[in-house]
């Protein structure tokens, strides 16, 4: 399991795993809990690169991030391990 700590979000983490690049499991931790819930369930089971290109650049209220987009950074910097 991996965990990245957020930036810009009230989220503060996001716990996630990758296994042959689909994501199997996804937490969001605390920020909006039915939000955090329905992406985490959304994203199980899709493809990483998927995953990036749908929630990137997703803004939430004026910061300019989210708790999608914070996880698409997430996945990117897996990517680049």
């Amino acid at each position: 399991m991996e965990t990245y700590e957020t930036v810009g979000t009230c989220s503060t983490s996001i716990d996630f795993e990758v296994k042959n690049g689909v994501i199997t499991y996804c937490k969001i931790n605390d920020g909006c809990a039915g939000n955090a819930c329905a992406v985490s369930k959304l994203v199980v089971g899709r493809k990483v690169s998927d995953v990036i290109e749908m929630l990137k650049g997703i803004p939430c209220q004026d910061d300019g991030s989210s708790c999608p987009d914070q996880l698409a950074h997430a996945l990117e910097k897996h990517l680049a391990k």
